[in-house]
């Protein structure tokens, strides 16, 4: 069974840093393409990002280019997105998925909040 796990939400000031995480588990992490996406008030749900099964970043939102980074942990089973100069508009829930074996899994997502 596939299971995704997002931590490291919170809520911070405009400006400030976040590092989320999502812990996999249930398939073979380390060869698949991961998903960010997030649920914003004012958006809906939008991809923030591709990271490939090699550790690269593709499909960035233009919104986030240069200020969030993604990455893996292929030993540890470990997806992360490193947000910088975070804005208001970043507000809203940020989820994991995977496409595997003709499902698309989601994590239950983490909450970001970014206001002063």
């Amino acid at each position: 069974q596939v299971q995704l796990v997002e931590s490291g939400g919170g809520l911070v000031q405009p400006g400030e840093s976040l590092r989320l995480s999502c812990a996999a588990s249930g398939f073979p992490f380390s060869t698949y393409a991961m998903n960010w996406f997030r649920q914003t008030p004012g958006k809906g749900r939008e991809k923030v990002a591709r990271i490939t099964a090699e550790g690269d970043m593709r499909d960035v939102l233009d919104s986030v280019k240069g200020r969030f980074t993604g990455s893996r942990d292929n030993v540890k089973n470990m997806l992360f997105l490193q947000m910088n100069t975070l804005k208001p508009e970043d507000t809203g829930v940020y989820y994991c998925n995977v496409a595997y074996k003709l499902k698309t899994w989601w994590g239950p997502g983490t909450q970001v909040t970014v206001s002063s």
